[in-house]
């Protein structure tokens, strides 16, 4: 037996139905994260399922960009 387990004296016929399960169980992986990739990237749908969130942040972001600007403004009118 070898260390992963497996029959170290298998026939050709035991290697390759071994070799197509292997296949079949990878094809169902990348599937199964393709579609995990999918649903990640869909930010339209993140959007909208965290709309109230994402307008919190835009507004409180605003704020503090505004209340900056404003506050540099303010100091190169001083130095004057």
């Amino acid at each position: 037996m070898t260390p992963s387990g497996v029959p170290a004296n298998r026939t050709p016929d035991q290697i390759r139905a071994s070799i197509e399960q292997t296949r079949r169980e990878l094809t169902t992986s990348v599937d199964d994260l393709r579609g995990k990739v999918l649903e990640i990237a869909d930010w339209r749908r993140q959007l909208a399922e965290n709309r109230n969130a994402a307008l919190t942040t835009a507004a409180v972001a605003g704020f503090v960009i505004g209340g900056g600007i404003a506050a540099t403004v303010s100091l190169f009118r001083r130095r004057r």
